[in-house]
């Protein structure tokens, strides 16, 4: 019986595909291949079209469908990535589209989507009921539903990025991916051991959301409840149907990282290359370099799968990746309330070569006594050793500094110590 996709499925995509989804490039992270310990080479898919690898698949799908699908138009369920990729191949095709997504859906991105031309309904708390929803209508209106990723056409589509990996870096030994519902790995697992069989292909997920790494170990499809996290573009509840036997056959291992690992990928990844990376694209960097992968040695091409970060995460993201390699401290210090005091304090934290990016004050609190007042610092330090350092100093001069949370601090990273 022929599999649902094959490796000609992925070639004849890449010829329809061609003329809207971009050659992204690869790009060499010799500063972060010498953390690892491996020649590092990040094959950009932030850069693509719409902002993720999503427009592949997107385009190659509806290239598939008949005249008379097409004239009925098309929908998707999504609250990000998935629905910029299939707006855009919609419009592209000059076909009607239309995308339902969370009620909570972040603001711009169901304006991105509604600027490639897509009817955009907000409905349900989350995917699930968006997707609900979103079958409801192709009952009652005729319409096509785009899979995110459990469509063969869609499958053949993601492969086209392992193809051109291939092309684009030779000798590769390990090739790292995202995976949330199984769609982009297994296109590519398919075009890259089809191809060359040698190559070993690991799958990261969040640790928040794990639920094609559970399948993959217990051989059969599991549903896990996901909870926040910053990769919230791979937070699915369960592999497809169609993707889980291609990962099975394909993946050669499959591993998953925290939240604060994350972070610190997305930061390093700005910071060393200049690259913009989604928590969802940042996780396979985070497992290399958190050594959830063993690549010593190796030439290694990690896939940055998407770019699409909303503008009011970026600030915390970067604190939360500072604060998890020790460049970044909040603190909380207890001083008498008398002149001097905060002065003498100051001198410590200059001696010790600390730039003090703020300064709070509170003397109105349940734990601050009449003649006290809670000093909270936020500091910039060098790394993990200087932070160290910075807190012994104070300790030794007879302060008693605890950690503490931005103020403000909220939303999907985890609470504890920002040391």
């Amino acid at each position: 019986m022929r599999p649902p996709v094959t490796l000609d499925d992925v070639k004849r995509a890449r010829s329809v595909i061609a003329d809207l989804a971009l050659r992204t490039p690869i790009v060499p992270a010799r500063s972060l291949g010498e953390l690892a310990g491996c020649e590092l080479l990040l094959k950009a898919e932030n850069l693509q079209r719409a902002g993720s690898f999503k427009v592949r698949g997107a385009v190659n799908k509806i290239a598939s469908l008949t005249g008379e699908q097409k004239a009925r138009g098309v929908i998707a369920a999504s609250a990000g990535n998935h629905a910029q990729g299939v707006a855009l191949a919609a419009a592209n095709a000059g076909i009607p589209c239309t995308i339902v997504m969370p009620a909570g859906a972040s603001i711009p991105k169901v304006e991105a989507t509604r600027g490639y031309g897509a009817t955009v309904i907000l409905h349900g708390d989350g995917f699930d009921q968006a997707m609900t929803y979103a079958r409801r209508v192709v009952r009652e209106s005729g319409m096509t539903l785009i899979h995110a990723f459990d469509d063969p056409a869609i499958v053949a589509g993601q492969g086209t990025l392992g193809l051109e990996l291939l092309e684009q870096v030779e000798d590769v030994d390990t090739v790292v991916v995202p995976v949330g519902g199984g769609g982009l790995i297994s296109g590519i697992g398919l075009a890259i051991k089809e191809s060359v069989p040698g190559i070993r292909l690991i799958g990261v997920q969040a640790e928040a959301a794990t639920a094609v790494v559970d399948s993959y170990k217990a051989n059969h499809r599991i549903t896990v409840k996901g909870h926040a996290t910053v990769a919230d573009g791979i937070s699915v509840g369960s592999p497809g149907r169609i993707t889980l036997p291609l990962v099975s056959r394909y993946v050669d291992d499959m591993v998953v990282v925290g939240e604060e690992e994350i972070t610190e990928a997305m930061m390093l990844l700005l910071e060393r290359c200049k690259l913009l990376v989604e928590g969802a694209g940042a996780v396979g960097l985070a497992a290399v370099l958190s050594g959830k992968v063993q690549v010593a040695g190796e030439r290694v091409a990690i896939v940055l799968s998407g770019g699409n970060v909303d503008t009011h995460l970026i600030a915390r993201v970067l604190e939360n990746g500072l604060a998890h390699a020790g460049r970044y401290l909040v603190m909380r210090v207890m001083l008498e309330d008398r002149p001097g005091q905060l002065n003498r304090l100051l001198t410590i934290l200059s001696s010790a070569d600390v730039n003090v990016l703020d300064i709070g004050h509170l003397r109105h609190a349940a734990s601050v006594h009449l003649g006290q007042v809670e000093i909270q610092l936020t500091l910039e330090t060098r790394n993990r050793a200087h932070s160290e350092e910075v807190w012994e100093r104070l300790r030794s001069a007879g302060y008693a500094p605890y950690e503490s949370e931005p103020v403000g601090a909220q939303g999907p990273f985890p609470e504890g110590t920002v040391r």
